[in-house]
């Protein structure tokens, strides 16, 4: 459909294999299997959970929330949640806003999830989104640590709305309702300029690793897993050597998802915990860049 061919894909962006849903699958029902599992894997039922954070861009409908159709599917009755939209930053986001339940003891048990079918707004006549974006979708549960120097660390965000033009979806909106016209323009696909989400990319990520781990009196090679959002393999590669970080330390798994934008980061986690590289003691860097711009990094001594 495009000018492409697999060789261009993979030496631009790394990517070999996506996953794309079945017609009528939504976000919700990728978040509810990513779900399932965490709480299997903890032995725990849908009822001990108290709260549940789902970061996407692809909500089921913009009313009522996934989390609201999540809670439902899932039968956790009795949990309150939402939705948080930071775009490729929304796990980030999405951790960090859990967290300060856990930290106030407000909660016990809080769901943290990325999930994305981004299959649903990309333009497939479109090269510069096409053969970048997947679905997917990844869960973490959060508990009180046992001693302050485990867990969620520190966390570290920014946004910068001047460079929201480079990466969004123009319609659908407020601003741009819904209608004849902005179907017959494809405003509501993802529009990208992949040059300057790139350079933005590479200088912010680099940047705000580097100031969590300066804040935190740490050094790249206190870190033990690099877990970037999976973007593109030239970006992460790039941060990666600006932090002088080799390439043992840095988790990428874009080759076999794809961009699955709010899902890329627990996902690459799960892969991390699965290959051995994660383990209680380990000092994880995660970062991010996305549209709006968004920016977040988070320091997290594993301990589970």
């Amino acid at each position: 459909m495009v000018d492409t061919s697999d060789a261009w894909i993979r030496e631009r962006t790394g990517i070999a294999v996506r996953h794309i849903v079945e017609p009528g699958v939504a976000t919700s029902d990728l978040a509810l299997e990513a779900c399932r599992k965490v709480l299997d894997q903890r032995g725990l039922k849908p009822t001990d959970v108290e709260a549940i954070i789902v970061a996407t861009v692809t909500p089921d409908t913009f009313f009522p929330s996934t989390a609201c159709v999540l809670q439902d599917k899932l039968g956790a009755k009795g949990a309150w949640g939402f939705d948080l939209s930071a775009a490729c930053s929304g796990f980030l986001y999405a951790l960090a806003t859990g967290a300060q339940f856990i930290t106030t003891g407000v909660h016990k048990k809080v769901l943290v999830v990325g999930a994305d079918v981004m299959s649903s707004i990309i333009n497939y006549e479109d090269r510069a989104t096409c053969v970048i974006f997947g679905d997917g979708a990844g869960a973490v549960l959060l508990e009180p640590a046992e001693s302050d120097g485990e867990g969620i660390l520190d966390f570290l965000h920014e946004v910068d709305g001047s460079g929201g033009e480079f990466l969004q979806m123009p319609a659908g909106g407020s601003r741009l309702p819904s209608s004849v016209e902005t179907v017959e323009k494809k405003l509501h696909y993802v529009h990208q300029e992949g040059a300057q989400v790139f350079k933005y990319a590479v200088r912010k990520m680099y940047e705000v690793c580097q100031a969590i781990l300066d804040r935190n009196g740490l050094k790249p090679s206190d870190v033990n897993v690099f877990i970037p959002h999976q973007a593109n393999r030239r970006i992460i590669e790039a941060t990666a050597e600006r932090l002088g970080l080799g390439c043992d330390k840095v988790l990428i798994n874009i080759d076999r998802y794809g961009n699955t934008t709010a899902a890329t980061i627990p996902l690459a986690t799960a892969d991390a915990i699965q290959q051995g590289r994660l383990r209680k003691g380990s000092l994880v860097l995660y970062a991010a860049a996305g549209a709006g711009y968004t920016v977040g990094a988070s320091l997290v001594r594993w301990a589970y």
